[in-house]
């Protein structure tokens, strides 16, 4: 009889559980997109159609619209065009979105799994949110915000609209990744567990990801879908050789949402080198949910835990601290102002050049303030650009007569192999 009544607690407290993680899944930004849509589709008065998107759709969102208008800076603007720019592609996505409601119990139900590998997982709301087309998934505190308009794409979707002006994004929703709607909100789930979603440089951000990607995989059974897994398990040592120069980086360059070309092809590779240190701690480790932990814990802005965790996972050949060394010794350096030999400058003077120590990649570059803040930023009049080596920028200033200057050359600048320059301070003070 005890164990009768054991049981049916068991029962009753999991069924609870599913009930209330399928409360925290609303979906109500999507009924109220599509009576937008309809009203707006049947005006041509486009001032008439800003008030229908702003009264029917905006003003009534859920704090998950309103969290992904914020993240992805969406305007009521952004939706018209959305609207207007693909007429058959909303056409073939509306039955699918609407099937939003169906997956709540299944996430649920997912979301419970992640609770037994995580149990000190706090609660979220999951919102099946409509954007215009710049995220299928991101996270925004404790809320997981889904972009139906891409997460719900199914076989249905007529992607032909965006194949001329966003290509990337037809490509993937031809993936039809509704298949993966489910490990999607547990991946995204798990980012709001996480200390941050934005590292300070490329392997916090990577490791990031992987974390997500990973405990996912454990807590839904299903294995990722990403092609840059398959792709990086098939090419270990060349992918782990190109990042471990890159990984210090500030930017996430091509490794990281983007669709840049590079030269596996292959866009979101850092998902799988985040991965692949994720699984390497997770194997090595005798304790598995202690691991599980410890991923989702992970202060992925502390330098030291980051390396230790990437040395502990052994995917790269060299000891990790040997590799952050040689990165540091490998970043370009600006090695002076043309025109500036101590810390006094003429105050005729109408061109700076900053030399660099080697080529750098001219599609990239950065500026930001010095310590002396806004007051004492020096102004670029126009910027003339680099040398047809590299090896130089110019631009053109204009400067007051006794006043102290100051301008930091960022690491936005990358060489031509993609590695981040060490900032410097341009610093003077203009002649009387």
């Amino acid at each position: 009889m005890r164990t009768l009544i054991f049981f049916i607690f068991i029962f009753t407290f999991n069924v609870g559980s599913a009930q209330t993680q399928s409360n925290n899944v609303i979906t109500t930004d999507i009924e109220n997109f599509w009576n937008a849509y309809d009203q707006i589709k049947s005006t041509k008065d486009s001032v008439k159609k800003f008030e229908i998107l702003n009264s029917v759709f905006i003003s009534r969102g859920t704090p998950g619209l309103k969290a992904l208008m914020a993240a992805r800076s969406y305007t009521d603007k952004s939706f018209i065009d959305a609207i207007e720019k693909y007429p058959m592609y909303w056409k073939s996505i509306r039955r699918d979105m609407f099937k939003a409601k169906n997956y709540s119990a299944e996430i649920a139900d997912n979301i419970g799994k992640l609770k037994i590998i995580y149990p000190a997982l706090k609660p979220a709301k999951i919102y099946f949110t409509v954007g215009a087309f710049r995220s299928g998934g991101t996270t925004l505190d404790s809320l997981v915000l889904i972009g139906s308009e891409i997460a719900m794409a199914d076989k249905n979707a007529y992607t032909k609209e965006f194949e001329a002006t966003n290509p990337s994004l037809a490509s993937y929703l031809k993936t039809r990744p509704i298949n993966s709607l489910v490990f999607t909100n547990v991946h995204e789930y798990v980012h709001t567990q996480q200390k941050t979603t934005i590292a300070q440089n490329l392997l916090g951000q990577c490791v990031l990801e992987g974390v997500a990607e990973f405990i996912a995989e454990q807590a839904t059974g299903k294995p990722s879908n990403l092609p840059a897994l398959a792709y990086g398990n098939a090419n270990k040592k060349h992918v782990a050789e190109i990042f471990a120069s890159q990984m210090l980086n500030t930017s996430s360059g091509f490794w990281l949402y983007s669709n840049a070309d590079n030269e596996f092809k292959i866009r979101d590779l850092g998902y799988y080198v985040g991965y692949a240190i994720c699984k390497g701690n997770y194997n090595n480790a005798s304790d598995k949910m202690k691991s599980i932990k410890e991923m989702i814990e992970l202060d992925y802005n502390n330098r030291d835990s980051l390396l230790f965790f990437a040395e502990r996972s052994g995917y790269f050949e060299e000891s990790v601290t040997e590799l952050a060394k040689k990165y540091e010794i490998s970043r370009p350096m600006v090695t002076g102002i043309a025109q500036l030999k101590g810390t006094k400058l003429n105050v005729s003077t109408k061109i700076l050049t900053i030399n660099f120590s080697e080529a750098m990649d001219t599609r990239f570059r950065n500026f930001e303030l010095g310590p002396l803040g806004a007051e004492g930023v020096l102004k670029i009049k126009k910027m003339l650009g680099f040398s047809d080596d590299g090896r130089t920028l110019s631009f053109e200033v204009d400067l007051d007569k006794n006043k102290h200057y100051q301008l930091i050359v960022g690491d936005g600048f990358r060489n031509l192999k993609g590695i981040s320059l060490k900032p410097y301070l341009i610093d003077f003070t203009t002649e009387i």
